[in-house]
Parts: structure tokens; C-alpha cells; sequence
């Protein structure tokens, strides 16, 4: 059996072997005042769940036992971060979680008794930020959702800071097409043409971007694009 703990954000994890805490008590966070659904249909072990939270102080603590209709129940309950928790969970029961996990965007942690390099390939693939394999503990269940948080927030900080160098990329070809397109139309220099849209996107209150994607469109439609 494998035993240990599994935090990861999109295609990125660390895993550690089972230890006693000590060193995720160390990293964790601050995450007072979440609001915190714990998804189990073990009343037994969510309550275990449920202590190991309100003794870390968290208070607004919601247990759901039956997985049907859990979607709908999430976005009335509209956690900061979710709990699942699965004894003995055969390939469907997970794949249903890590759907969940695809959908819901936010912090999960999930806690299984048993698991395998595929349970644990699909899970880093389902965006689970704490795959916890055999750990299911009292006093594991701060430093476990500390994690969570927190590498949840870094991964989606890396995923934005990304999507904005990716933006600012394509704002980038389109300006430079666009200067083409007027240093081809109006005969004047790169210095002009970007002067001329930086000038136009001033008078307009618009983003230069914008400008010159109207000026790209407006090029492609007449067939006089760069």
C-alpha cells in the first residue's frame, strides 16, 4: 500500500512519505474564518474531520453524507475549501470526486485509505491540491488544509501571472501588425504608426490593444491586412 501525502495544482505534486505532521505544521498558513464543506459518507470519520477542524478553529463547518446532488449543494453552501474523505473508494467513486475536483475551482483535500499510481496520476490531473493516502488523522487535518490553501493559491497565481505573459504576448502581435498596416497604407514610419495609436487609443479611452485589433479586423474585412 502507498502511504504518504500528495500536493499538487494541475500537472504539479510533491509527494512525501507518511510522517507525523511535524514538517506541514511548519509551512502552514493562515486560514482563519474559511467556511469548510467536509464531504464523507462515514459519519464516523467526518467526525473526525470535523474536530480536527474546529479545534484548529475553524467554526463554519458543514458535513454533507450523501454525494447526490453534491454539485448543487456546493454552490449553496459556496465553501473556501472542501474536504473529501473516502474509505475505501473503488474507480468510479474517484472519478466522480475528481470531476468535482475539475469543476468546483477551489481547494480540495482529499483523504483515501487506499490508492495507486493511476488514483494518484488522475488526482494530480484533477487539480487535487492534498491527495492524503492512509493519513486520515485528527491532529493531520490543519496542517493538511493549510497546505492545501496555500498551494492552491500559489498554482492559481502561477496559472493567472501566465495567462497575463500570454496576453500581453498576443497584444503584442497585434500591435505589430497593426503598425504594419499603417506603415503600409499611410507610408510612414514604425515610430509614426505606433504614435498614431497610442494617439487614438488616448482620444478614445480605449486600451491600445484595442485599437489595433479594430485596425486588424477593419484591414482583413477591406483585404488590406500586412
Amino acid at each position: 500500500m502507498i502511504r504518504g501525502l500528495l500536493l499538487c495544482h494541475g500537472r504539479h505534486c510533491i509527494f512525501a512519505l507518511h510522517n507525523d505532521g511535524r514538517r506541514a505544521k511548519k509551512k502552514s498558513m493562515k486560514t482563519a474564518a474559511l467556511r469548510v464543506l467536509v464531504i464523507d459518507e462515514n459519519r464516523i470519520r467526518a467526525s473526525i474531520i470535523e474536530a480536527g477542524l474546529r479545534e484548529a478553529g475553524h467554526e463554519d463547518v458543514t458535513l454533507v453524507h450523501d454525494v447526490s446532488g453534491i454539485g448543487r449543494r456546493i454552490a449553496e453552501i459556496n465553501p473556501d475549501v472542501i474536504v473529501i474523505d473516502l474509505e475505501n473508494p473503488n474507480r468510479d467513486m474517484l472519478e466522480n470526486m475528481f470531476q468535482l475536483s475539475r469543476a468546483v475551482k477551489r481547494p480540495i483535500a482529499m483523504f483515501v485509505d487506499r490508492s495507486d499510481s493511476a488514483s494518484i496520476e488522475a488526482a494530480v490531473d484533477a487539480g487535487v491540491s492534498a491527495y492524503v493516502v492512509d493519513g486520515l488523522k485528527r491532529e493531520r487535518v490543519k496542517p493538511i488544509l493549510d497546505m492545501a490553501v496555500s498551494r492552491f493559491n500559489a498554482f492559481s497565481r502561477l496559472a493567472r501571472e501566465l495567462e497575463e505573459a500570454r496576453s500581453e504576448l498576443e497584444d503584442r502581435k497585434v500591435i505589430d501588425r497593426a503598425k504594419g498596416i499603417l506603415m503600409k497604407s499611410r507610408g510612414i514610419s514604425e515610430t509614426e504608426a505606433y504614435a498614431l495609436m497610442r494617439k487614438a487609443a488616448m482620444n478614445q479611452n480605449r486600451k491600445l490593444s484595442e485599437i489595433a485589433q479594430s485596425l486588424v479586423t477593419a484591414a482583413g474585412l477591406l483585404g488590406d491586412d500586412a
